[in-house]
């Protein structure tokens, strides 16, 4: 199939609730785009968050930004997917798998039709799951189906960090990897603040007591989605920054590392699954995997985080 001439300044948001509107707002102050459609089940949702962001055009950067339909994204350089069912309080990502699947059936192949050259940016949950399911449902390459994965977990963990250590949480250098959920991993063993081990800053900050401060950490870091969901419903300010971040590094060709959900071909033993490790991200995607060392332990972790994602994906017959 002869490649469609993309509009890099474009991108498309296919589901309108919290996450979808709230990157829209964000993706609209970055000023990244110079177009962006909202598509939802529900037109007049789509439409709402259009007009309302839309009205703040005079203290941004020019743009348009209006819902439209699925027609409308076949130009589009980046597609986000944000659609599916919410996480209440109480429930799991994973508890969520077989409600979206089902929604990304219909979904993704609509996409598929009228676009077969953009990136795919998902961010619904269960982000790993859907990462998959979107790489089999378009028959994309691999390198063009992104998952939001990590990089929101990645965020909090350097800004706790930050916090703990009194110290600006861009000097900090640690990433969240494997699944975006409760089997996540820490990957303490390359932590650095400004490339000094984090341990020997932790010391010098008077915190000796390494096995009980990275273990309240890396659980405050797991279980904070949930604490803002019970406290207020939903998360979607942090997430639409990530996005945010995650669509700069595409549009301007950063190739950043950024821990985003990818599919595994052979890495660490594992094979036919999307998790997140830290990547390079570009203009095509996925450029490649960063060369990541993890300790004995970190490997079992994440060799465990993918068997409970390869029993999910067997368990929604994807």
């Amino acid at each position: 199939m002869e490649q469609k001439k993309l509009n890099s300044r474009k991108c498309a948001m296919v589901g309108c609730g919290f996450v979808g509107s709230a990157s829209v707002y964000a993706l609209m102050q970055s000023g990244l785009f110079s177009e962006i459609v909202l598509i939802d089940a529900n037109r007049q949702k789509a439409e709402g968050e259009a007009l309302d962001i839309s009205h703040g055009l005079p203290f941004a950067k020019p743009m348009s930004i209006y819902a439209g339909d699925y027609a409308d994204l076949a130009d589009a350089a980046i597609v986000i997917v944000t659609a599916g069912a919410a996480q209440k309080p109480g429930e799991t990502r994973l508890d969520l798998v077989k409600k979206n699947v089902g929604i990304f059936k219909s979904i993704i192949p609509q996409i598929a039709a009228v676009n077969q050259d953009c990136i795919l940016l998902i961010v619904a949950n269960p982000v790993d799951v859907l990462t998959y399911a979107a790489l089999k449902l378009s028959g994309f390459p691999k390198e063009r189906v992104i998952g939001s994965g990590t990089v929101l977990d990645s965020a909090r963990f350097q800004q706790m960090l930050g916090e703990h250590l009194d110290v600006d949480s861009r000097s900090v250098n640690a990433f969240i990897i494997g699944e975006h959920g409760d089997s996540e991993i820490a990957a303490w063993s390359s932590a650095n603040i400004a490339g000094v081990p984090i341990h020997r800053v932790c010391e010098m900050r008077g915190f000796t007591d390494h096995d009980y401060e990275t273990h309240r950490i890396a659980e405050a870091v797991k279980n904070s989605a949930y604490e803002i969901i019970e406290k207020k419903g939903a998360t979607y300010y942090g997430i639409g920054m990530s996005v945010t971040r995650i669509c700069e590094a595409i549009i301007r060709n950063e190739l950043s590392i950024l821990p985003v959900s990818t599919l595994m071909c052979g890495q660490f033993g594992l094979e036919d699954i999307c998790l997140s490790m830290p990547a390079f991200v570009g203009s095509h995607g996925v450029d490649t995997l960063l060369p990541f060392e993890l300790d004995v332990s970190e490997l079992l972790a994440l060799q465990k985080s993918a068997a409970t994602l390869k029993k999910v994906i067997e368990e929604a017959e994807l």
